[in-house]
C-alpha cells in the first residue's frame, strides 16, 4: 500500500564528494526503509541526474542520504530551495557553517562551547618552518585533517614533530584548508539529535571503542572490530551533561530535522570537547544515529519516516 503523505519522494544519494561510497549505503538502506513503510521512494544520484530532473518528474519532497561536499555543505539545499521541493536536514546556512569544521569552531567558541584548540593552515600560505613549530602551541600527539571532509578521510594522528609535513599535505591535498587540532586523550563519544529549536532531543550518548584507539575511515565501516557501547556506561551525570551542551551546541548552528555531534571527554578532568557535527549523518548498517535511536526505542524504518516527515524549506 502506497503511502499518500508525502508524495512521490526523491532519496539522494551517491553524489560526488570523497564520500560516495558511504552514501550510496546510507541511500540504499534508507530507500528500503521507506519503501517497506509504503511510501513512493525512488533512488537518485546527484551526479548522474540534473537536479532540475526532480522537479520534471513531480518528485514533492527529498530525504538527503548525501555525505560531504555537494551534498551536506549547502550546495543541493540551495538549489533544492530554488526548486520548492523540501528536504530533509539542516538547511543551506547550517549546512554551510557545519562542513567547514573551523567555522563550526568560531561559532561554538563565540557561545561558549568547549572543542580543542586549533591552529588553521591554508593550502600554498604556509611555510615548512611554520608547519614544524605547531606541535608546540598544540603538543603532541595531534590531530591534522582538511576542514571539510567527513568519515575521516585524510585524518592523521601525528606523534612527532618528524610527521607534521607529510600529515598536512596529505590533509591539503583534499582540502585548500588544514585544521592542525590539539589531541584530546580520553573516552570517545557521539551523540545524535532529532529535531528542530526548543523540538530537538538528543537521543542517547554511543561511547566508542576502536581498535588501539584509532577510529578511521576503515574502522568505521569495514570492520567488525570497534565497539559501540549504547548505554554508553558513563556516569549518568556524564551522559546527560554531554546531552545538554550537544542539544545548545546543535541549536545555535541553526541547525535542524537531525544530526549527530562527536565528542571527546578529557580523561583527567572528565570535561567533554566537542570536535564536529554531522548534518547528514550515515545511516549505513553500522551508522551510529539508527543505534542510538534503536536504544531509544525507535526502528531503523521508523526514524526514516520520522527524518521524511521532518523535510521542510528554509522560507517556510
Amino acid at each position: 500500500m502506497i503511502n499518500q503523505d508525502f508524495g512521490k519522494v526523491a532519496v539522494l544519494m551517491g553524489g560526488k564528494s570523497a564520500e560516495r561510497e558511504v552514501s550510496l549505503m546510507s541511500g540504499s538502506g534508507v530507500l528500503k526503509a521507506l519503501q517497506s513503510k509504503g511510501v513512493d521512494a525512488h533512488a537518485f544520484d546527484p551526479s548522474e541526474r540534473d537536479l532540475v530532473e526532480l522537479k520534471k518528474k513531480g518528485f514533492q519532497r527529498c530525504f538527503i542520504a548525501l555525505h560531504g561536499r555537494f551534498g551536506e555543505d549547502g550546495t543541493v539545499q540551495g538549489a533544492l530551495e530554488l526548486l520548492g521541493i523540501p528536504y530533509t536536514g539542516s538547511g543551506v546556512m547550517a549546512s554551510a557553517i557545519s562542513i567547514d569544521k573551523v567555522m563550526t569552531k568560531r561559532v561554538w567558541l563565540a557561545e561558549g562551547i568547549p572543542t580543542p584548540k586549533y591552529t588553521l593552515l591554508r593550502r600554498g600560505a604556509y611555510k615548512r618552518d611554520e608547519v614544524i613549530k605547531i606541535p608546540d602551541d598544540l603538543g603532541l600527539p595531534l590531530i591534522v585533517k582538511p576542514a571539510r571532509e567527513g568519515s575521516s578521510i585524510g585524518v592523521a594522528k601525528v606523534e612527532g614533530y618528524s610527521q607534521m609535513q607529510e600529515a598536512v599535505e596529505a590533509a591539503a591535498a583534499l582540502d585548500a584548508d588544514v585544521l592542525c587540532e590539539q589531541f584530546v586523550s580520553g573516552d570517545e563519544v557521539t551523540c545524535p539529535i532529532i529535531g528542530t529549536g526548543a523540538d530537538a532531543r538528543a537521543l542517547p550518548v554511543i561511547r566508542i571503542v576502536a581498535p588501539e584507539g584509532n577510529y578511521d575511515y576503515q574502522n568505521k565501516y569495514f570492520t567488525d572490530d570497534t565497539q559501540y557501547l549504547v548505554p554508553c556506561g558513563l556516569p549518568a551525570g556524564e551522559e546527560a551533561a554531554i546531552q545538554e551542551i550537544v542539544l545548545k551546541a546543535y541549536r545555535v548552528l541553526g541547525c535542524r530535522g537531525w544530526g549527530r555531534i562527536d565528542v571527546m571527554i578529557d580523561a583527567k578532568t572528565r570535561q567533554p570537547s566537542l570536535l564536529e557535527i554531522n548534518t547528514s549523518p550515515g545511516m549505513t548498517g553500522h551508522s551510529l544515529v539508527p543505534m542510538s535511536a534503536r536504544a531509544a526505542g525507535i526502528s531503523y524504518e521508523d526514524l526514516c519516516v520520522q527524518l521524511l516527515a521532518s523535510a521542510a524549506l528554509d522560507h517556510q
